[in-house]
């Protein structure tokens, strides 16, 4: 019959008791002050003998400890990072409104400064309601016969003609854009021998403008700058910028040159505009 062998744990009791029967040794020797060399050896042995012990405890401990400390401060972490998130979101609101007021205030300079008014008395509005579809495009602003606004003036923003009041009430008015399939502005094209004159129509929102009645084979020029016309009894006063040319063609049989244009004022970016105190015929 074998051998029967002890059992691990009993071996390691004794290890331990063992280990703890040295250390009362060395602190016995030590405390008597007598075999220094021996209580060094001993307390050598010891370490020896301890440090694997203890390497294996401080591996199991330390991720143990670590965790506890990490879910201690987890809530501290968690409120520091939401107020650093919201800081950060307040720090882009306030660069966002900076942007948006410098663009403000340059759109407001440019409308204060419009090189086309030729002297035309001018009210700054603020753009207050955009209405788009298929079958119409006007934007209403918050000035009206109050302030001098009558139905038929032209409306500027600070490049160019945006389009013409409609209707017009005390305290607001509405606004045709050049883009309202109803639209049709009289512009001139080219200069000097060359210029002519054209009927622009607006063909709804997003969409080219339409440039009708250019004789075919007219030298145009890709963004060339038309203007109104300025005729006799015109819907507007002349000069004012209005669109720019995109695309133009011809065949032998056309009977007009075809031509597109694209306004040159923002329309669905329209904040302000100004309405020129001006009435057609004059």
């Amino acid at each position: 019959m074998g051998r029967r062998k002890r059992p691990r744990r009993s071996r390691r009791s004794l290890t331990i008791g063992l280990l703890v029967l040295a250390s009362i040794t060395i602190i016995t020797l030590d405390y008597r002050g007598g075999g220094h060399g021996a209580v060094s050896a001993l307390k050598r042995a010891a370490h020896d003998t301890f440090a694997p012990v203890q390497s294996g405890v401080d591996a199991v401990v330390r991720p143990i400890g670590s965790f506890l400390a990490g879910a201690v401060h987890y809530g501290s972490v968690q409120n520091q990072n939401a107020k650093l998130r919201a800081e950060i979101g307040r720090l882009e609101q306030q660069v966002l409104q900076g942007a948006a007021s410098r663009q403000e205030l340059k759109t407001l300079e440019q409308l204060d400064h419009l090189p086309w008014a030729n002297g035309i008395p001018t009210v700054t509005a603020q753009v207050v309601g955009l209405n788009t579809s298929d079958f119409a495009s006007t934007i209403r602003l918050g000035v009206g016969t109050s302030s001098g606004v009558e139905v038929g003036m032209p409306v500027s923003g600070g490049a160019g003609l945006v389009g013409q009041v409609t209707e017009a009430w005390s305290s607001g008015s509405t606004v045709r854009l050049i883009t309202d399939p109803r639209s049709a502005v009289s512009v001139r094209y080219g200069s000097g021998a060359s210029a002519g004159d054209a009927l622009m129509v607006g063909a709804g929102p997003g969409k080219a403008l339409s440039v009708q009645y250019i004789v075919p084979g007219t030298a145009l020029r890709r963004r060339e700058l038309l203007t109104t016309s300025g005729l006799q009894n015109a819907s507007y006063p002349p000069d004012v910028p209005v669109a720019t040319v995109t695309s133009y063609s011809s065949t032998p049989s056309s009977t007009q040159e075809t031509v597109s244009a694209q306004p040159v004022a923002d329309l669905p970016a329209l904040q302000f505009v100004d309405v020129m105190l001006w009435e057609p015929g004059q």
